[in-house]
């Protein structure tokens, strides 16, 4: 667990911290406002009552904002009050499809695009008063679409330069699908944060009797544009890791991309082992499904699935099949985007929640401090696993 840093109280924050979670985000933005009310609260600053420091210790940092739409499915940003001089802070799930708007009558569920345009919509709102303006989106915005193939558009490159433009100076994503589309905005602040400490400790709260150690467990990365998470948390783990690589069919294109033939495994045995297979989205989740189900095909003990973004785009009809099957013991994934209740209430699932990691990042970022120990978990994630392995010991286990 972080502890509370006193660094935080020998710097002068950047401006009076204000925290705006736009609609898609609201209920994750409430989270991380209780966590820094709080810390805020409680932390003692003799310089507390300091002009410099006026509103530091608030009620609620959420600065409420609207986005009402006309008849047309035209919007307008409006700020409920002046942001003049203030730290903000926008938070936006591009992906949360459950909000609906009408347009000429009939009901519309809000795309990525409608969200992204909401958050310039704010921006704009704000005109330029604010100190400082950090925009917080866990799932980078068309980040699937982050080189060119041929005659396409780079639309990632293109949304983060269009809110730099804007004014924003930092930009805190989640596990970007390519890190590199930082290279379009090389001027400005661009951090891509990895939940490998959540994902750990939500799998030993869920499997307390898990045994970790080369013998007994693998890392396994589903394709090879995951091999550099895999390869960090096998490193940290102290096991071994293996791949799939995605044998495609180049002949044809569907639904824009060239079809999967079959997923072919790299990687020593897995055969009873427990295998820990980790990815950044489940999307379909055909594929990790059959990453999953040649693993049981290969002897694998337990087979545990996670993903930082559990999107879930054509339902969870093919999950339940799965763990029925026993094809899988556990579905891990973040609070980053929008849950379903139905996902929530899955006896196999396990919901790793970001909010006081993210608080920690807003209130060293208002702070002026470096969030580099925030952003490489190695320490915690070993003294959680210490903290285990003595458990383990005591129970008779190992």
């Amino acid at each position: 667990m972080l502890k509370q840093s006193e660094r935080t109280l020998e710097t002068i924050p950047v401006g009076p911290l204000g925290l705006i979670p736009l609609e898609s985000c609201r209920d994750l933005g409430e989270q991380v406002n209780e966590y820094l009310v709080d810390w805020r609260t409680k932390r003692k600053n003799e310089h507390k009552d300091n002009i410099a420091l006026n509103g530091y210790q608030k009620d609620s940092y959420i600065i409420d904002v609207s986005v009402p739409r006309f008849g047309t499915g035209e919007a307008k940003g409006i700020i409920s009050k002046s942001v003049r001089g203030d730290d903000i802070f926008l938070m936006v799930d591009v992906t949360n499809y459950s909000l609906t708007y009408k347009v000429c009558g009939y009901e519309n569920h809000m795309s990525p695009d409608d969200h992204f345009q909401d958050l310039k919509r704010v921006i704009a709102a704000i005109g330029g008063k604010a100190r400082r303006i950090t925009v917080i989106i866990p799932f980078l915005y068309e980040s699937r679409q982050h080189k060119r193939n041929g005659r396409e558009s780079l639309d990632c490159a293109i949304a983060l330069h269009e809110l730099v433009n804007m004014g924003v100076e930092n930009i805190i994503t989640f596990d970007a699908h390519d890190p590199r589309v930082e290279n379009a905005i090389p001027l400005n602040g661009f951090e891509t944060v990895q939940p490998a400490y959540q994902f750990i400790k939500g799998l030993l709260k869920a499997e307390p009797d898990l045994i970790v150690n080369s013998d007994n467990m693998m890392i396994i990365s589903p394709d090879e544009g995951g091999m550099g998470r895999a390869i960090y948390l096998a490193n940290v783990l102290g096991i071994d890791m293996g791949m799939f690589y995605k044998r495609r069919d180049y002949t044809r294109i569907v639904n824009g991309r060239n079809p999967i033939v079959a997923h072919e495994f790299l990687g020593s045995s897995v055969e009873n082992k427990d295998v820990f297979i980790v990815d950044d989205m489940i999307s379909s989740g055909e594929s990790i499904l059959e990453v999953a189900e040649q693993l049981k095909a290969r002897k694998a003990r337990k087979i545990f699935l996670a993903a930082t973004f559990g999107l879930f785009t054509n339902g969870m009809e093919k999950f339940d099949q799965a763990y029925e099957k026993g094809i899988f013991d556990r579905l891990l994934t973040t609070n980053l985007v929008y849950q379903t209740p139905e996902l929530l209430s899955k006896e196999y699932y396990v919901n790793c929640n970001m909010s006081k990691y993210i608080a920690f990042i807003v209130d060293m970022l208002n702070h002026d401090l470096s969030i580099s120990e925030l952003l490489n978990p190695y320490e915690r994630i070993n003294r959680l696993l210490n903290k285990h392995t003595k458990e383990l010991k005591q129970k008779g286990i190992i």
